[in-house]
């Protein structure tokens, strides 16, 4: 079967349905974030904020949001990396989910500097508090276009030090490569299904270099990582 990847799919995802809930959610967000560790996912976002903060005293207090956090086990890795160099992080996820930001929440009990909102980014009437740095860790593809410029033009507009991309690339390999993971991990039909659409639903490097130009982005870096993602650093400094 020819996969065409000319052109970002709109397909909508059973994950994108906010009122979710249960067992099959929990078990496709804790396999989405063991795959992500595995392929090397959490190291790409990891790296991003590391290069945002070279220039930054290690002392100064750095808030980061993570948009579509997931079970946040970013948030988590970000904590421990924070402590283990001496540095002072405050962490927010947020989702759209109620039942996914209450899962967040248990998994990170231990973890001091993390918080959790359940709120929709798109919603007119939320306004969401200022910060450092942005991450969207396999966030970005749920949007369509008009809305990621919106979004990242809010991030531009209220991050003091940068934002973080790190999603799919949307690429034929990777589509008929992600057929044999979900038969090694034994995906559910949800994750299965979705994954799948995930990635048609990617990026290619023209897709954000198209962008950039869109919000008038002048310093940023797009780069080819494993497994089949892309990670766009945007300084906003």
């Amino acid at each position: 079967m020819i996969v065409d990847t000319r052109f970002r799919s709109e397909a909508p995802e059973m994950m994108d349905d906010f009122e979710m809930e249960g067992e099959i959610l929990q078990d496709a967000l804790d396999k989405i974030a063991s795959i992500n560790q595995l392929l090397g996912g959490n190291k790409v976002t990891v790296d991003g904020v590391k290069k945002l903060l070279e220039n930054n005293p290690t002392n100064k207090i750095i808030r980061i949001t993570d948009i579509g956090c997931g079970n946040g086990d970013m948030l988590r890795t970000l904590s421990n990396y924070a402590k283990k160099n001496n540095l002072n992080f405050e962490l927010v996820g947020i989702d759209a989910n109620q039942f996914t930001i209450e899962h967040a929440r248990n998994l990170s009990k231990d973890y001091a500097n993390i918080s959790y909102q359940c709120l929709d980014i798109f919603d007119d009437s939320v306004k969401m508090q200022a910060c450092d740095i942005y991450l969207c860790t396999l966030t970005l593809h749920h949007f369509k276009n008009d809305e990621i410029i919106k979004l990242l033009n809010y991030f531009k507009q209220t991050a003091s030090i940068g934002i973080v991309i790190n999603d799919l690339e949307r690429s034929a390999i990777a589509y008929q490569l992600f057929k044999v993971l979900c038969f090694v991990f034994r995906l559910n039909h949800m994750s299965k299904t979705d994954g799948l659409i995930s990635i048609l639903r990617g990026f290619k490097r023209e897709d954000f270099i198209q962008y950039a130009k869109k919000l008038n982005i002048k310093t940023s870096s797009i780069k080819w990582k494993w497994a089949f993602r892309y990670q766009w650093i945007i300084k906003t400094a």
